[in-house]
């Protein structure tokens, strides 16, 4: 591997009340939080970062390289997920005209890795409850008396035909009704004669093979088969079967898919794939790039994270995993260490080789990513340790070529938990009490795969506006343990930027580190 230089030619960004990069940037010169309450279990104590966002705002940009109808299927099949990530890939193209072009015509020395921190938990939702739904109407059907006659002999003699029958839903009480009527229909429809029935009629339906020249026949398959189905189902009065009431949305919302639906985007043929790093995510994937394009594997990469918005599930899951603040205050790192808040979008950049993409007239972007050092804990899922963290600095320090004494900045991956306590404390050992240090989560929350990317880039941007861009944070609230270990944190109000090194640290769920160090663009190479 050599040591070639990195770029970042494009960037762009969905999050909460930042629908682009623009907006992300505006809003990182205000100390106010960027948080609202939560509406997903109607009233609650939770604030979550809902993603502005409006995937109309990319359409003219996808009919002017699509057939029409393109739009209109990314809108009905794709999640949440998937839409921020292409527009955050549209957005990242702007930066540097010709971006377009030069991933096209580059082929396999163009890559795409884009991955998450939660899969797209709204879609499996959905269609869980939509699939849940038809099951139960489907069992309710089949085991009625009149479409089966073994629940109708047992109502004629009460002689259970197995030990295993549940208990009559009719003899418990109203709480456990639904799910006692679930394993009641369930279990009778099973003993359905007449639903095995059925079955023999559909396999032969379903064993029909396609006659004659395959284009044609397929079709003409297909249109024999729905016809024979439509009259079974005429036949029997039946419900849908619960095999029909699951969408293929669940298919192509699978982890993959933002990247895919990226490399489609972009017309970009080279490895395209989808780390999955927890928190760690988006160090992960920026490794991973330059890793590419110092091995001569790729000359541009696309790289990026993408989370669902809010949702029940991740914010029931993150509460009683007890790392959720739930009192409809922002919890801010480094004060009360109360809890994190969910929050939803995406990042994407675009990394290249340095001189050849200077060479071709594209102007790097923010900072240099110089190096990304990488660990894993491989001690416990939710509470880090110190070597895990320990050792994906020294990584990188060692990749970088530098030393602790050359870091002027540091972005904390900090959640407001009792573990920021512990992380400013194994930062200490590395680094000195001149170093400033940011912690953003009070700002836009926690993006389980994207929130290292905002933070990376809100570093990135601080640095080449000149100005390290405000807190939530106030001196006041700084916790009073955490202010014996270091003091030189940015608080409300903006400061000058330090012109250097800067570091950021990501820990994720199950222990999974990244270490990305930076420098200002005009910096020599050491």
């Amino acid at each position: 591997m050599d040591n070639r230089r990195i770029g970042v030619f494009g960037w762009g960004i969905v999050a909460p009340k930042a629908p682009n990069i623009e907006a992300f940037a505006r809003r990182l010169e205000t100390s106010e939080s960027w948080l609202d309450p939560f509406q997903g279990f109607g009233p609650s104590n939770f604030l979550t970062g809902v993603p502005e966002f409006d995937f109309n705002a990319y359409r003219e940009w996808i009919d002017a390289r699509f057939p029409p109808n393109r739009f209109s299927a990314l809108s009905k099949k794709m999640g949440h997920p998937t839409k921020y990530a292409i527009g955050a890939f549209i957005q990242a193209l702007g930066q540097n005209p010709g971006l377009e072009q030069r991933l096209k015509e580059l082929g396999g020395k163009a890559q795409v890795i884009v991955g998450g921190g939660l899969h797209d938990l709204p879609t499996y939702y959905d269609e869980s409850l939509a699939f849940s739904r038809v099951q139960r109407v489907w069992d309710r059907f089949w085991s009625a008396p009149q479409n089966n006659s073994a629940h109708e002999g047992y109502l004629a003699s009460r002689e259970a035909p197995s030990d295993d029958m549940p208990d009559d839903p009719e003899q418990v009480d109203l709480v456990s009704r639904d799910v006692a009527e679930d394993a009641w229909w369930h279990y009778w429809a099973a003993r359905s004669p007449q639903l095995q029935e059925y079955l023999g009629d559909l396999r032969e339906i379903e064993a029909m093979s396609i006659e004659g020249d395959v284009e044609s026949g397929k079709s003409a398959l297909l249109r024999r088969k729905r016809a024979a189905v439509t009259a079974l189902q005429k036949k029997w009065n039946a419900p849908d079967p619960p095999w029909s009431g699951v969408s293929p949305n669940v298919l192509w919302n699978i982890g993959n898919t933002p990247a895919s639906q990226i490399s489609m985007m972009g017309h970009i043929t080279g490895m395209c794939y989808a780390p999955f790093a927890a928190c760690s995510t988006f160090g992960y994937s920026l490794k991973l790039g330059m890793d590419a394009i110092r091995t001569g594997q790729a000359e541009l990469v696309v790289v990026g994270a993408t989370d669902p918005p809010p949702h029940a599930m991740s914010v029931g899951t993150f509460y009683n995993a007890r790392v959720l603040s739930a009192d409809g205050e922002v919890s801010k790192p480094l004060t009360g260490l109360r809890g994190t808040h969910v929050s939803g979008g995406s990042i994407v950049w675009i990394i290249g080789d340095l001189e050849a993409c200077k060479a071709r007239g594209f102007e790097p972007i923010g900072m240099e990513p110089v190096a990304v050092g990488v660990s894993a804990d491989a001690d416990h899922i939710i509470t880090p340790s110190v070597e895990g963290p320990t050792n994906a600095i020294d990584a990188a320090f060692a990749d970088a070529k530098i030393d602790a004494s050359q870091i002027v900045q540091w972005d904390l991956h900090a959640t407001a938990t009792p573990g920021d306590f512990l992380e400013v404390d194994t930062i200490r050992k590395s680094l000195g009490p001149a170093t400033v240090i940011t912690a953003r989560k009070g700002t836009f929350g926690h993006g389980m795969g994207a929130g290292g990317g905002w933070e990376l880039t809100a570093q990135y941007l601080s640095t080449a506006s000149g100005r390290v861009a405000p807190t939530t944070l106030t001196p006041e609230e700084l916790n009073k343990e955490i202010a014996q270990v270091h003091d030189n944190f940015v608080y409300q109000e903006s400061i000058a930027a330090p012109n250097g090194y800067a570091g950021k640290l990501s820990m994720g769920v199950g222990g999974i580190n990244a270490c990305v160090i930076s420098r200002t663009l005009d910096a020599e190479e050491s």
